[in-house]
């Protein structure tokens, strides 16, 4: 009975209180924990009747058991439930008049519920913005509480359904998937879908990439260009600085002294010079001459 309790009390921490939200979800998973605890039958199974006088060991032992199941049974049903859910329901006898009346009353709204999962799911509509495998894993979700809610609608339909709700930018592929010959399940279209959405990615990332290296090449090139267009005005440049063209005249050099701008016959050191040896050119001298002779 020990190692029972330990069992019990370690499955039952990881069930979610029930807040009156979700009843099917919880009901469900306290279904299977009853089951678990070999509790279950007192849903179902009403209890052994009192034999009176004639009542035999048998029929005690049996009542006596499914007393005690029933009795922690309805003790763990209410303590799956919030504090004030625990205070409405705590007065029922049995753990199965407690269960009906949780059905009775959840259950009703979950005809609401199902009109906003129709609602919720025709309305969908995937964006570009968004990634599509996460979209689409939203609409799994919203068909699987279809099911919990015993809505069954035939998986071509699903398929469809999904295909038509996929973003703008995928209308080629949306095309491509409904003019396939075969049926395709809801898994095999998420694999579809999964490999579309790789692929593109893949995509995307390349024209990055080329325009990175693109631009570098471009730069490379523009700069290779720039260079050797200044390499060339640089060389240009020193040569028309010393090139002498037809139009153009040298600088006049003297070569008596060595300095630039004048010729022999009119250096300075050259007529200062006459005055005491009388070099110099000719024409020079017999100008200074014809001067000498004037005086």
């Amino acid at each position: 009975m020990t190692a029972t309790m330990k069992h019990m009390t370690a499955n039952f921490s990881k069930l979610d209180k029930f807040e009156g939200m979700d009843f099917r979800r919880w009901q469900k998973k306290m279904h299977f924990f009853l089951t678990s605890m070999n509790m279950v039958y007192v849903l179902s199974t009403p209890c052994p009747p009192d034999g009176g006088d004639q009542e035999t060991a048998e029929q005690i032992r049996k009542r006596g058991k499914w007393e005690n199941a029933d009795y922690i049974a309805r003790g763990l049903i209410l303590n799956g439930m919030s504090d004030s859910l625990f205070d409405i329901y705590q007065n029922h006898e049995s753990a199965k008049e407690l269960w009906d009346s949780l059905e009775t009353k959840y259950m009703s709204e979950d005809a609401s519920s199902k009109k906003f999962l129709v609602s919720n799911f025709n309305n969908y509509k995937m964006v570009d913005s968004r990634p599509v495998m996460e979209q689409y894993n939203e609409l799994i979700r919203i068909l699987g509480q279809f099911t919990q809610h015993k809505m069954h609608m035939d998986e071509a339909i699903q398929v469809s359904s999904v295909i038509d709700k996929l973003p703008p930018s995928w209308k080629e592929f949306k095309h491509s998937l409904k003019h396939k010959k075969e049926e395709l399940t809801l898994v095999e279209l998420g694999s579809h879908l999964r490999i579309e959405e790789y692929l593109r990615a893949q995509d995307i990332d390349k024209p990055n990439s080329n325009n990175v290296a693109g631009t570098s090449s471009v730069n490379m090139v523009e700069h290779k260009k720039s260079t050797g267009y200044n390499d060339k005005k640089g060389k240009r440049k020193h040569q028309e600085t010393n090139k002498v063209g037809p139009n153009k005249k040298s600088k006049l050099t003297c070569w008596k002294c060595g300095t630039s701008g004048h010729l022999k016959r009119d250096c300075r050191v050259n007529i200062g010079n006459k005055n005491t040896n009388g070099s110099g050119t000719s024409g020079s001298g017999n100008g200074f001459k014809n001067q000498n002779s004037k005086g």
